[in-house]
């Protein structure tokens, strides 16, 4: 009948009654019958108590964090009251993973329940149950409007994990990305140690600017970030504002501790958020210990009926130094290539050395050669320095002018400082993520010395200086053939010398020196699904098809 099939269909889309009451969890509840410090659940605290607490250990208590929705009890302090008071709120929760539980409708799985031992009296009901191919529990214990006890504590404190949604006090952190459309969706979860970078569009309205969330500073820093699950907050930061024209010109602005929130001035919507930059530092063990924010203002002429925003997170450990990278996992075409080298002096094994392994001198830890200058002098280029982008033949060089008045050995070191760089890196990452801790992902540079014949035949002494440097750099398809990923698998740099004689006075010469790089991709063509047709190596008589040709 209708009213019954209505009846169930409303049924099922109600949500399922709350299995654990959150209101009655408190993690920070120690003390049996007294009042513990800052336990803002604590039910033996009294209001006198709570005046004198400075801040709540335990912010937010929720059940169990797969659940799809839940309610969630969130304590805080009303300092600003005479004397400070608790605040408590009953909230729900939505989990922003799309893998989640609706409902935990299935009373025997949230307990431990000792299995039913066979009996003579039992056997025949219990082979008549279990004995068939499949079988299934029963029908009543699927019931969606379940009154079961409080399961065992389900709030358990832990850290953060790769992905896991950054949670705020309130819900988790917003990165706006488009979904469907390129237009903003404020659903999107920020995901732990997950670098993103998203653009998408906004409607805007010049009259209402002021009333949009979305435009104001305040929607992406009044809540605080959860260090840790459902433990201690971190304040969000403004780290730098930056003001945009509408002619597109920036300014920074010189002081960031004046919050600048959106408002109408002579038609135009000024202090518009048009980009938001977070940083996120955390630890080794998966907390997070600062929070800030980057943003970029701008103003909103009274035409425009949209805008865009950008949105842009990451993350860096503690005590480390962000590393820029060239892909992930495998190199795009394009980006620098990642090197490094091994510093001196370690009193630890190789195994261990790989952990500390230090990037080169230049700033971007890059592969680097010469860059050519407009003068053409080497002389005057030391010092400038071309990134080598993956997957780009690249050729440079300058020219050296000699005379008789130049020492050999002076020479010969300022060319390899021409060509090499001041600190020439010994290895090479093999994947554009690669890890200074992960030793198989680092690629030794080979680097060979080649002779040529002499320039200069009419003098007596002579010396050797290095006149080019060529790299070449081996790589291969890495993975699925559907998506691979290009893998630096060896890398040589080869440093060619020359031999030059000692000039006469007043004599001059004029050498080319050189640097190129080469990239050779040696992967292998893919096996056809097929087997080819067998093949005989022998040789037939001449008359064997006669007599056919």
């Amino acid at each position: 009948p209708a009213d019954i099939r209505d009846a169930a269909q409303t049924r099922i889309r109600s949500p399922p009654a709350p299995i654990t009451d959150v209101a009655r969890l408190c993690v920070c509840d120690l003390l049996v019958a007294q009042c513990d410090v800052n336990c803002c659940c604590d039910p033996d605290c009294s209001a006198e108590d709570f005046s004198l607490f400075t801040s709540c250990s335990v912010p937010v208590v929720t059940g169990d964090s797969q659940l799809c929705s839940q309610k969630a009890a969130v304590y805080s302090l009303d300092v600003e009251a005479n004397p400070p008071e608790r605040i408590f709120k009953l909230i729900d929760q939505v989990n922003p993973s799309i893998f989640c539980i609706h409902a935990t409708n299935y009373k025997q799985a949230l307990y431990l329940k000792s299995p039913e031992i066979p009996t003579p009296e039992n056997f025949d009901q219990l082979l008549d149950k279990f004995g068939g191919a499949t079988f299934s529990a029963e029908p009543d214990s699927w019931n969606l409007e379940t009154d079961a006890q409080n399961p065992p504590d389900a709030n358990e404190t832990s850290r953060y994990e790769y992905g896991a949604p950054v949670q705020t006090e309130d819900a988790f952190l917003r990165l706006p990305s488009p979904v469907v459309s390129s237009w903003c969706s404020d659903a999107n979860p920020a995901g732990f140690l997950v670098n993103q970078a998203t653009k998408c569009i906004r409607s805007v309205s010049v009259e209402k600017c002021d009333s949009i969330q979305a435009l104001s500073m305040l929607f992406y820093i009044n809540s605080s970030i959860l260090a840790v699950k459902s433990v201690f907050q971190v304040n969000i930061t403004v780290q730098s504002i930056v003001v945009q024209s509408l002619n597109g010109m920036r300014t920074l602005l010189s002081s960031s501790d004046v919050l600048r929130l959106p408002m109408v001035l002579d038609g135009l919507c000024i202090n518009a958020v048009l980009g938001v930059n977070y940083h996120i530092t955390h630890t080794d063990t998966g907390e997070i210990i600062e929070a800030a924010a980057a943003f970029v203002l701008g103003a909103i002429s009274k035409e425009a009926l949209s805008i865009e925003q950008s949105f842009e997170i990451s993350f860096t450990q503690e005590n480390t130094q962000p590393v820029p990278l060239s892909g992930n996992p495998g190199y795009v075409v394009g980006l620098p290539v990642r090197a490094g080298f091994q510093p001196q002096g370690y009193p630890f094994p190789a195994a261990f050395l790989f952990a500390a392994l230090a990037l080169s001198s230049n700033k971007h830890s890059q592969l680097t050669i010469l860059h050519s200058t407009s003068t053409q002098d080497c002389l005057a280029a030391q010092g400038a320095r071309a990134p080598v982008l993956f997957g780009y033949n690249m050729i440079s060089g300058c020219k050296l002018r000699i005379t008789a008045a130049m020492k050999c050995q002076p020479l010969a070191q300022t060319l390899l400082d021409v060509l090499k760089g001041q600190s020439f890196p010994e290895y090479v990452a093999s994947f554009g993520n690669s890890q200074a801790q992960d030793v198989l992902d680092w690629v030794p540079i080979t680097q060979l010395l080649i002779s040529e014949q002499m320039i200069s035949h009419t003098l007596q002494s002579s010396c050797q200086i290095p006149v080019s440097l060529g790299i070449e750099v081996k790589w291969t398809k890495y993975g699925s053939l559907v998506n691979p990923q290009a893998r630096i698998v060896n890398v040589t740099a080869t440093i060619t010398t020359t031999t030059l004689k000692q000039l006469p006075s007043g004599r001059e010469r004029i050498i080319p020196i050189t640097s190129s790089v080469v990239f050779t991709d040696i992967s292998s063509p893919a096996e056809p699904s097929y087997k080819a047709w067998p093949t005989i190596d022998i040789k037939l008589p001449f008359d064997f098809f006669y007599p056919f040709v």
